[in-house]
């Protein structure tokens, strides 16, 4: 018994990683695509690309994951049958029963790396990305691009016409701080500079500069003139776990927040029985609807997921798994049990 145990959840694995791998591929793309457009903002090296990409991990994870669970386990069992080795094995006195319990276990512990991701790593690798955009942002290490509009430095418009390492050559500043005053400087060269305590400055060579008010302008010429960034900047505050969730007691989105991981989570196993009760068939009468089987209990759970995250209760919580698991339970004896 131990040994068909092993053969069947060495088909599953392989299975799921078929599967697996190339959703996890394709989702990785496009949080690639949206961590790259931070690159508009700030300046980040390809190193730095990559640590922003490890922190959105467990998100990707935590939603391949059950999808992959599902079709991997549907195709194994569909395989297994089509192949008539689940009916050698009903043949030998396996009973199906057996044979399920077997893939329960690996549905448990796939259960709890999904409750860990969701409750520990998610909240975690929430806070280093804010935690780096935050930091990135304080060095105001900006992307100024050579001949683009609309860059900012703190409250001023900036324009640059080219630019050479860190130097930047033929620059234009624009501030209206207020209604009736407006400023406009102009430079030959200038840099970014940064200070202790994430203080932020933008000196300029070598140029001039108007202020206008209501009937009246100002102009000057400088030699060196040096602009601050007036942005307060403050140090992104972490919350540990236990604070993070302990929200849920007084904040209504956060406690719907914990009832979806809490259900996505228990995914693989509130879905063995639904998927055992179509893909263990006999394949001399019965058809192989292996995909639509996928189709349905996927779309059926994400969206008792998705309600539970919208007008779910802990009661409500309950009632589903209490009534998916009963329902798994019922359609496994009637289509399955009762024959092998």
């Amino acid at each position: 018994m131990v040994k068909i145990k092993t053969y069947i959840s060495g088909n599953f694995v392989k299975g799921f990683l078929t599967i697996f791998i190339p959703f996890f591929l394709i989702i990785s793309l496009v949080y690639l695509v949206k961590i790259a457009a931070l690159t508009s903002k700030i300046q980040i090296t390809f190193a730095e690309l990559l640590t922003l990409f490890s922190y959105s991990v467990p998100d990707i994870v935590f939603y391949t994951l059950p999808l992959s669970f599902i079709a991997a386990l549907a195709n194994v069992l569909v395989k297994l049958s089509q192949d008539n080795e689940l009916i050698a094995l009903y043949a030998l006195g396996f009973k199906s029963e057996k044979i399920v319990r077997g893939l329960l276990l690996i549905a448990l512990l796939f259960s709890l790396l999904l409750a860990s991701i969701s409750f520990f790593a998610m909240p975690l690798s929430k806070q280093l990305y804010k935690s780096f955009k935050s930091d990135k942002k304080s060095e105001a290490k900006l992307n100024i691009v050579a001949g683009e509009l609309g860059q900012k430095f703190g409250e001023y418009y900036i324009y640059v016409k080219d630019k050479e390492g860190d130097i930047l050559n033929n620059l234009v500043i624009y501030n209206r701080s207020e209604q009736n005053s407006e400023q406009f400087f102009a430079s030959k060269t200038g840099s970014l500079n940064q200070y202790e305590n994430h203080v932020t400055s933008l000196k300029l060579n070598n140029g001039y500069g108007y202020t206008y008010r209501t009937h009246e302008l100002q102009q000057a010429r400088y030699k060196s003139l040096e602009m601050f960034d007036g942005v307060q900047k403050s140090p992104y505050h972490f919350i540990d776990i236990v604070t993070h969730w302990s929200r849920a007691s007084t904040e209504p989105k956060m406690m719907h927040r914990v009832l979806f991981f809490a259900f996505v989570s228990l995914i693989p196993l509130l879905s063995v029985y639904l998927v055992a009760s179509f893909t263990m068939i006999n394949p001399r009468y019965q058809e192989n609807r292996a995909f639509l089987t996928m189709f349905t209990i996927s779309l059926t759970l994400y969206m008792i997921a998705s309600a539970l995250e919208k007008w779910g209760s802990p009661t409500t919580l309950l009632l589903s798994i209490f009534f998916t698991l009963l329902l798994g339970y019922i359609l496994f004896q009637k289509r399955v049990t009762r024959y092998f």
